[in-house]
């Protein structure tokens, strides 16, 4: 090797008596301890592989040893690869190789069950569900939305059409549709929105509210024996909370649909629970990536009433409230509806208008009047139907009745009725985002105009997305569930903190008096008793004076 130079891990650089361009030999010590230098640079470990050049360098060395390969110089690379490998490749048995499992292969056994066919089930069953069933045609929809280049793989949306082909199996569902997708940190979220038979959803409904109802019950029995034990009450804060505002029933307004969610196809589906007005108030204020796990903490400010499965049901909500649309004549108000429903919350329910005469893709794509928002839109309350808070039930008023006669009366503060966009609305008036349009039209191809289809693309929520073709449309969304802003996301500033309590001479603590004032306190004390001792004594003489006269 010669002697070291000044950028290579030698030792012995600025040793005295030793220079490069010397010939002398260096002393035993400098030379062994170059030498412990050397082998220790050598010996360092590859922060990408692990491995380090020492050992390579035996092992490739050992190699050429015993192969004694012909102009070794030549296929020294090659031999170097060949001794990396080596050390990756797993040991097999000699007499029986273990067999590699594969991600692809654990996929397909989850997705095995989605390809087996039930018990019982034949061909006779299947012609007559065909014109009966509500599994809708997920390829169909994959291939309109693949003309504009929007949607998943033929594999994942065949899987996604084998699940909501099981999941329709397993719950009595009168309508389904894949709603779409929402991304995940950990793992995502494929949606499925159905419509329960008349008379199955009220059911589970009852069975909720009797377990609430019994577990009213015991914990006022405790409230009343906690009370008995009690004797002395502490003060009552005479601060009265908001009233609660009530979740939409099942069937109307946000809870119309009922979404089952599942991870991967294959997966069971989950039910997501009905949505409150309180989180979807809440989910306006905050932004929240998901993780993929329905039972995750949601961690933000203002706090979020529920957990990650509440908080996926309320952005389904906003979403769909906001991009689900139609084309213009499609749907149609029945005409047996009372006009006061209309003054009172607004028309909620529509029905396919027989006579529907669909415009051309050009029509669709020049004006955003050609098509309709068919869900209700979410007010500032929560709620697709405005609730008065303040008016109460007869039950309610006959108990405050009691209470009036003792505290005095509170004029409540009268509310303004919240009025949202009817239904149907067309999308010409949907606000923009500052200078960008609520919506982009466009066809999915300029080149062949004649075979093209009408895409939409919302701007408010990027990911959803709709189409039409003739008599077809259908609405989907791929996205994280965030809502577009201009501006980066600011969290709610925390409230401002109470103000001190005034302080006055009533609540001031008095000063520790000094020890001379102690001392001049204790000596005029002494003193005041001494003159009160005086006084006694001479009004004892007075009146003895005036006993003997």
């Amino acid at each position: 090797h010669g002697p070291y130079q000044p950028h290579e891990p030698g030792y012995g650089l600025y040793q005295p008596g030793y220079s490069p361009y010397d010939d002398q030999i260096p002393d035993p010590k400098s030379r062994t301890l170059a030498i412990q230098n050397a082998k220790a640079y050598l010996l360092k470990s590859s922060t990408t592989s692990g491995l380090n050049l020492y050992d390579h360098l035996a092992n490739m060395l050992t190699k050429i040893l015993d192969e004694q390969p012909t102009n070794a110089v030549d296929i020294i690379e090659n031999i170097s690869k060949d001794v990396k490998w080596a050390h990756f490749q797993k040991k097999m048995d000699t007499l029986r190789d273990e067999h590699e499992i594969l991600p692809t292969f654990e996929a397909a056994e989850k997705r095995k069950a989605l390809f087996l066919k039930a018990n019982g089930e034949g061909d006779e069953e299947l012609e007559e569900e065909i014109g009966e069933t509500p599994l809708p045609n997920v390829m169909e929809t994959a291939f309109y939305f693949e003309q504009a280049g929007i949607g998943l793989s033929k594999d994942e949306s065949y899987h996604i059409f084998l699940a909501l082909k099981k999941l329709i199996s397993v719950q009595p569902i009168q309508t389904c549709r894949f709603w779409g997708k929402i991304l995940g940190l950990e793992m995502n979220y494929i949606i499925a929105e159905v419509q329960y038979h008349e008379g199955e959803e009220e059911e589970e409904t009852e069975e909720e509210a009797v377990t609430e109802d019994g577990g009213k019950g015991v914990g006022e029995v405790e409230d009343e024996e906690e009370e008995k034990e009690k004797e002395d009450e502490p003060p009552k804060s005479t601060y009265k909370p908001p009233p609660v505002i009530p979740k939409e029933e099942n069937g109307t307004g946000a809870n119309k649909y009922v979404y089952f969610v599942c991870n991967e196809p294959g997966k069971p589906w989950v039910k997501l629970p009905p949505v409150t007005p309180a989180q979807i108030v809440c989910a306006r204020k905050i932004k929240k990536f998901f993780t993929g796990r329905l039972d995750a903490p949601v961690v933000s400010f203002p706090p979020f009433p529920g957990n990650e499965a509440n908080y996926l049901r309320a952005q389904i909500a906003r979403i769909s409230a906001g991009t689900q649309i139609s084309p213009i004549g499609f749907y149609q108000f029945a005409e047996e509806e009372d006009e006061e429903e209309e003054v009172e919350g607004g028309r909620d329910t529509y029905e396919e208008n027989p006579d529907f005469q669909p415009l051309s893709v050009a029509e669709m794509v020049d004006s955003l009047s050609a098509w309709v928002h068919n869900v209700q839109s979410i007010l500032k309350q929560g709620r697709c139907v405005w609730l008065n808070p303040l008016q109460k039930t007869e039950e309610e008023e006959e108990n405050e009745e009691e209470e009036k006669s003792e505290e005095p009366d509170e004029l409540p503060q009268e509310l303004q009725q919240e009025i949202g966009p009817p239904l149907l609305t067309p999308l010409s008036e949907d606000e923009g985002i500052q200078n960008i349009p609520a919506w982009t039209a466009q066809p999915s191809t300029n080149l062949i105009p004649q075979y093209a289809v009408a895409v939409l693309q919302s701007n408010r929520w990027p990911g959803a997305y709709a189409f039409a073709s003739g008599k077809k449309f259908d609405n989907i969304y791929f996205g994280w569930g965030h809502k577009y802003s201009p501006e980066n996301h600011a969290p709610a500033l925390p409230p401002p903190v109470q103000a001190e309590y005034p302080s006055g001479p009533e609540i001031t603590e008095t000063r520790d008096p000094t020890v001379e004032e102690e001392l001049a306190f204790k000596a005029a004390r002494e003193e005041a008793l001494a003159a009160a001792e005086e006084e006694e004594d001479e009004e004892g003489a007075e009146e003895d004076e005036e006993e003997d006269d």
